[in-house]
């Protein structure tokens, strides 16, 4: 049920990209798609059974199944890159609304076709 509502989230940031046609729209659209990639990588490492990698001085000595911390690196390392694409692009958006009196795509296309 809840690989659906995270594929539900990824469509609709799709489909957000593809069909908006306010600029503004798309960025928010590709965060939303974003964040729906990162629920599914989270989703899918998230594990039943597995203990954190933290030894602690009361183990036994038996064998235990520890997490895998690579994935939370990876899911940290998407956020930051992805703020940091999002921020470059709002920065874009701004230069072109100082060129034009609209953000919609259509209307800049127009504008800058020979």
């Amino acid at each position: 049920m809840l690989e659906a509502f995270v594929f539900a989230t990824i469509l609709c940031g799709f489909f957000g990209i593809v069909y908006k046609q306010n600029l503004v729209m798309k960025i928010i659209s590709m965060d939303v798609m974003s964040t729906g990639v990162v629920a599914y990588y989270v989703l899918i490492a998230s594990r039943d059974g597995l203990k954190t990698p933290i030894l602690s001085e009361g183990l036994d000595g038996a064998s235990v199944a520890y997490a895998d911390p690579v994935p939370q690196a990876v899911i940290l390392t998407a956020i930051v890159i992805g703020f940091s694409i999002q921020a470059l692009m709002l920065v874009g958006v701004m230069k072109l609304a100082r060129e034009n009196p609209t953000l919609e795509t259509r209307e800049i296309e127009k504008g800058n076709t020979p």
